[in-house]
């Protein structure tokens, strides 16, 4: 689509707060108002609008795509929603561990157990840990009260929580950016361990090093749109 717009405002509907181009709102790919709950997330989302060029490239206005999804995909599913998303609490991907070398298996500890412990303390759970990629099942009380947790939160929540759990494979990791326990950067290192350990090992790979800045970037995007909700 070529920019067809020239002033980019921001108006109160309902309480949430819709994007308008030249007096008109926006309307997400279903056909909705994209409106955000908050004023702080609107404007950040009329500034991708603002910020277009000649034509709209949509990875580049990831709080749009974010807020897009949460009208269009979670809102009229959010228990089926929250129930995906909370499968990935039965493997963790900081409960699995190398056996070495030691190096890694100390980077891993610094990055995983502090999260773990956090999690420890905020749920009330336990979990077990492993080395290798063989499956193991974590204590049901665990499940049960990361599933519940993630059950609790509003569509747009759940909306940039996916791409952090997805593109980090821990769901504790992304509660955690959620809750302002760690920072996003925290977080995305935490996540990335084993990628920064393999480019360090065998070289910059151009290919490689371009995938992940591209997963960091989507997954720095998701965490600003958490911020933007308070």
């Amino acid at each position: 689509m070529k920019r067809f717009w020239k002033d980019v405002t921001i108006a109160e509907e309902n309480g949430d707060w819709a994007v308008r181009l030249d007096g008109r709102p926006v309307k997400t790919p279903a056909g909705a108002v994209l409106a955000a709950p908050t004023r702080a997330l609107a404007e950040a989302i009329a500034d991708e609008w603002r910020a277009v060029g000649k034509t709209v490239h949509p990875r580049a206005m990831p709080l749009t795509g974010l807020a897009n999804a949460a009208i269009d995909r979670v809102a009229p599913a959010t228990e089926t929603f929250a129930a995906e998303l909370a499968r990935y609490a039965e493997a963790d991907f900081v409960c699995y561990r190398v056996d070495g070398p030691s190096a890694l298996v100390q980077r891993q500890e610094e990055r995983w157990d502090p999260l773990l412990a956090w999690a420890r303390r905020r749920y009330d759970v336990d979990f077990v840990i492993t080395t290798g990629l063989l499956h193991v099942p974590q204590p049901a009380a665990t499940v049960e009260q990361l599933s519940h947790a993630v059950a609790a939160l509003d569509p747009f929540r759940l909306a940039s929580l996916s791409p952090l759990v997805t593109l980090g494979g821990s769901l504790v990791a992304a509660l955690a950016v959620l809750e302002r326990a760690i920072t996003a950067e925290q977080a995305w290192e935490a996540v990335s361990v084993d990628e920064h350990w393999q480019l360090e090992q065998w070289g910059s790979d151009q290919e490689a090093q371009a995938a992940l800045e591209n997963r960091r970037r989507d997954f720095l995007a998701a965490a600003k749109f958490i911020e933007l909700l308070d």
